[in-house]
């Protein structure tokens, strides 16, 4: 019986493994070439492009890639890149920023988050939601936070580099999330981006994703490479916007700054 059992379950094994090869073929292709379109890719492989389209689809969910708005070509992302240096970079600044966090937490008693970028959103990584008696959120970590709708998205997106900002602006529209459609208007789009730009930092104050909560964020940013975000969040009725930049701002633009990134 046991061998019956060996025996039905070898085909499915060996289609799972050869399912494996094929997707890490077409990443290693992906970033052998420096950007290529799927048909490229599957002469390139010699497989058949119903096959690469699922596994070039399946890789850009993961991260790993982005199809670029402009040419159609794929590229590698640094997520992909990461595998190669042997750690992510998101890692790394995650545990250099949990005792600046801690620190922070010390003077901004409202609740405060380091979040990096994934797969066309925020994901939280450090938080002193647990510590702050003013947070009305918990279990924050992990979180997924909108790109166009919080103000860690709106940071990260402003001091991306333009290509890098427009791989994930095209991933956003063809997501196509209904709440997003307001945001990726091209001429609102536009003024966030450069107010923010101007400005140095990010808001969200007119309740768009919690309407309970306003908040402000800061990239941290090394050599044009930006690592995460630091966040600020608070109640809306407690405190207005200009109160709010003026308390907290410097603070966290002091310890974004501060955070030590290996670059």
């Amino acid at each position: 019986m046991s061998k019956e059992r060996t025996r039905t379950s070898q085909p499915r094994q060996s289609e799972g493994v050869r399912a494996f090869k094929r997707g890490l073929d077409v990443l290693q292709e992906v970033n052998r070439s420096g950007g290529i379109r799927a048909g490229d890719v599957a002469r390139a492989l010699d497989l058949p492009r119903p096959t690469v389209y699922r596994l070039l689809e399946t890789l850009e969910e993961l991260g790993y890639i982005a199809r670029s708005a402009s040419d159609d070509r794929f590229r590698v992302t640094r997520l992909a890149l990461s595998l190669g240096d042997g750690y992510d970079p998101g890692v790394v600044i995650c545990q250099a920023a949990a005792p600046y966090l801690a620190e922070l937490s010390k003077t901004l008693v409202w609740p405060v988050d380091l979040s990096t970028y994934e797969n066309a959103a925020m994901v939280v990584q450090e938080t002193t939601h647990s510590r702050s008696p003013l947070s009305i959120d918990r279990g924050m970590i992990g979180k997924r936070l909108p790109m166009l709708r919080t103000s860690a998205g709106r940071a990260y997106l402003a001091a991306s580099p333009a290509r890098e900002r427009d791989l994930i602006v095209s991933h956003l529209r063809r997501i196509d999330e209904a709440d997003d459609r307001l945001f990726l208007d091209q001429g609102r789009l536009d003024q966030m981006i450069s107010e923010t730009q101007a400005r140095g930092y990010a808001i969200r104050s007119e309740g768009e994703y919690n309407p309970k909560t306003a908040s402000i964020a800061v990239p941290i940013v090394r050599n044009g490479v930006v690592y995460g975000c630091i966040s600020i969040i608070w109640i809306r009725s407690a405190l207005g916007i200009e109160q709010a930049v003026t308390q907290f701002v410097s603070q966290l633009q002091e310890t974004a700054a501060a955070i030590p990134v290996e670059v």
